[in-house]
């Protein structure tokens, strides 16, 4: 196999890596806040601070992704500070909201409501749109093995 026929390969193998990575990360984000859901341990934080981020530009879609840090007490009496992505425009510093958490360590914690169902449904739809990234990868690593052998490239 020359150099050229790899990169046939590495392209699609890097992106399936890239991809199988985002599910990963998508899955466990996902079980951190079932746990922290799940838990029934709830408490008062208070919003301490909230900032934007914005990614793309130039001649690519702008996007802004709101921040929020809180710092709450557990039961046990440790101070926890967290930020989270994603939360309502309405929070801003100085608020005092409910978050839930995971007892242990380390803490787990989201002021995100318990949204299950709406949340279940957005990883599904997330790690669908992943498999088919990696289906086509390997759909063309295979189409592109079985035409070079045909055509002894």
């Amino acid at each position: 196999m020359d150099a050229f026929n790899f990169l046939f390969y590495l392209a699609p193998g890097l992106i399936m890596v890239m991809a199988l990575g985002m599910a990963y990360g998508v899955l466990r984000r996902w079980s951190r806040l079932r746990g922290a859901w799940n838990s029934g341990l709830t408490a008062e934080a208070r919003c301490l601070r909230t900032y934007t981020t914005t990614s793309g530009g130039g001649d690519s879609m702008v996007s802004t992704t709101l921040h929020h840090v809180y710092e709450f007490t557990t039961q046990d009496g440790r101070v926890v500070r967290f930020e989270e992505e994603g939360g309502p425009g309405s929070t801003v510093e100085g608020d005092i909201v409910t978050v839930h958490h995971t007892a242990g360590e380390p803490v787990v914690a989201t002021a995100h409501a318990p949204g299950r169902t709406q949340h279940a449904v957005g990883v599904f739809g997330t790690l669908a749109f992943l498999g088919v990234v990696v289906a086509f990868c390997v759909g063309f690593m295979v189409t592109f093995s079985e035409m070079s052998s045909t055509l002894h490239i």
